[in-house]
């Protein structure tokens, strides 16, 4: 099998399974859950495991802007309906009666709502609701339903023009990891304790991203918002601690990966130039830490790079998104080190399929941080044995997308 057959099949198994734990909701459909096993067997054990919404994990908007790429890229009607979907249920059940996101999580077992995957409503990451509004944004672009198309819209202008209204700068020019609902900075972790990178989550950047994305389309203005938080992050040489919402370190890969493409896309927004060679130059070197040019303790990890240095694990959401920006930097600049880094990543995916429905494990524990006990067949070194269906397991289609067409 060659190696466009190998990550073409790939992708084929990752969508495969996605369908497989959808479930059908009021007319549409939704994830069966944030967190399953390899047969798509909800994890109720686990926080993920009773959620389902736009959230972090969750990806619904995330996960049907990639069932629709994929299946108009491929003529896969079943993906295309899927996608749209469940795009139907986000804006029937998430989305308040002003058209504005509401909520970012629904227990599947009471129906409850939630801002957190916490199971509370004390606070939210805006950085990840700016997230979400991207998506939207990508949604409407890619349906071809005129009526999903104007709600998306016109959530993501009414969302974003919301979100930054209420989300505080702080004294170094950066945002709030965490807020509440009412706008005040929450400086704790998720478990409860002191967040020691409140003022330094890469989670901000996707609030620089939001702004762009508006303003190229001209939705809104916000170059002046987007001016002052690239500002802040060039005098601070980079706000790269931990997106993810569970892990507290300075330097995350999928923090540099964001912050390029963010940079590469605000330099034709503000008309700066200089800021795609910073992208290049100053950003996207840091990803090469994380790189992992063979294979670790008997497990498959050549090619992927790891997460943090408190959390070694090679997660998978975390790999496509990188592999994204090596794909756009190769766009940039024809530097072929970047097309084979991506290439390297889309292969080191290909190699964590398992079980019987085309599941692709969240991440590849090659250095035992979770436990055997979470690992596929109790495997001391291995896959973990579990995924977000419509994140982890699904987000490297994506970059695939990408990758066949250069």
């Amino acid at each position: 099998m060659d190696i466009q057959e190998t990550i073409g099949r790939s992708a084929e198994e990752s969508v495969r399974f996605a369908l497989h734990c959808l479930t059908p909701c009021d007319g549409h459909l939704r994830a069966n859950s944030t967190f399953v096993n390899p047969n798509g067997e909800p994890q109720m054990w686990h926080d993920f495991g009773p959620l389902e919404g736009p959230g972090w994990a969750s990806n619904s908007l995330g996960g049907a802007s990639v069932l629709l790429r994929y299946g108009k890229a491929f003529g896969r009607e079943d993906c295309v309906h899927a996608g749209n979907a469940l795009i139907a249920h986000t804006l029937a059940h998430f989305v308040d009666v002003h058209g504005r996101l509401q909520w970012l999580y629904r227990d599947v077992r009471s129906g409850a709502f939630y801002l957190n995957f916490k199971h509370n409503r004390d606070w939210f990451c805006p950085g990840s609701v700016a997230r979400v509004v991207l998506q939207m944004l990508e949604c409407a672009e890619r349906t071809e339903d005129a009526s999903l198309r104007r709600s998306l819209t016109t959530c993501a202008y009414t969302t974003a023009r919301w979100l930054s209204a209420i989300t505080p700068v702080l004294a170094n020019g950066w945002f709030p990891r965490r807020i509440t609902p009412q706008g005040a900075p929450y400086p704790h972790a998720a478990e409860g304790s002191s967040d020691p990178i409140f003022e330094r989550s890469g989670d901000g950047t996707h609030l620089l991203w939001m702004w762009t994305e508006l303003t190229r389309r001209g939705l809104d203005d916000y170059r002046q918002h987007l001016q002052r938080g690239v500002d802040a992050f060039i005098r601070a040489e980079g706000f790269y601690g931990s997106v993810n919402h569970d892990t507290y370190d300075l330097q995350e890969n999928v923090a540099y990966a964001i912050a390029f493409r963010t940079f590469v896309r605000a330099g034709d927004v503000l008309n700066e130039p200089s800021l795609k060679d910073y992208a290049l130059q100053k950003i996207l070197p840091g990803l090469e830490r994380f790189v992992m040019p063979e294979d670790r303790n008997g497990v498959a990890t050549k090619g992927l790079l790891y997460m943090e240095d408190s959390w070694d694990t090679a997660y998978l959401w975390e790999n496509a998104e990188a592999c994204i920006a090596y794909l756009e930097a190769y766009q940039l600049s024809r530097e072929r080190l970047y097309k084979q880094r991506a290439t390297d990543i889309l292969l080191g995916i290909s190699k964590h399929h398992y079980g019987d429905y085309g599941f692709l494990t969240e991440g590849v524990d090659w250095n035992n941080h979770v436990g055997k006990q979470h690992h596929i067949n109790g495997a001391e070194y291995g896959a973990i044995a579990y995924t977000e269906p419509l994140l982890n397991n699904l987000y490297h289609v994506e970059a695939y997308c990408i990758w066949r067409e250069l």
